[in-house]
């Protein structure tokens, strides 16, 4: 079955760098857009980055851009989140999903997250 498992959370520094990871199974990775996204307590859920299927578009938001950066690997299946720059409003749990299309809804396969928290 599809399964999407994220790592690489934890606490840093504001400025500090936290590399993400997404170890996707049950699909086969090239046939999907891929996204992170994040949600911290009592808000939406929002959607930080997205790849498209080999790696060659991506979009950033706003919130982000010049600081995070989301790559893929295919053959690994695996999807990255590199995020430089942290800061504090950067704390949340993220996830990363597959997408039914370029402007697309994520699917309803959430796996469990992992925590990014910054704080000094």
């Amino acid at each position: 079955q599809v399964q999407l498992v994220e790592s690489g959370g934890g606490l840093v520094q504001p400025g500090g760098s936290l590399r993400l990871s997404c170890a996707a199974s049950g699909f086969k990775l090239k046939d999907y857009v891929m996204g992170w996204y994040r949600q911290t307590p009592g808000k939406e859920r929002e959607r930080v980055a997205r790849i498209e299927n080999f790696g060659v578009g991506t979009n950033h938001a706003d919130s982000v851009k010049g600081r995070f950066t989301i790559s893929r690997d295919n053959v690994k299946n695996m999807v990255y989140l590199q995020m430089n720059s942290l800061k504090p409003e950067d704390t949340a749990m993220y996830y990363c999903n597959r997408l039914t299309s370029w402007t697309g809804e994520p699917s309803d396969y959430w796996g469990q997250g992992t925590q990014v928290t910054v704080s000094s």
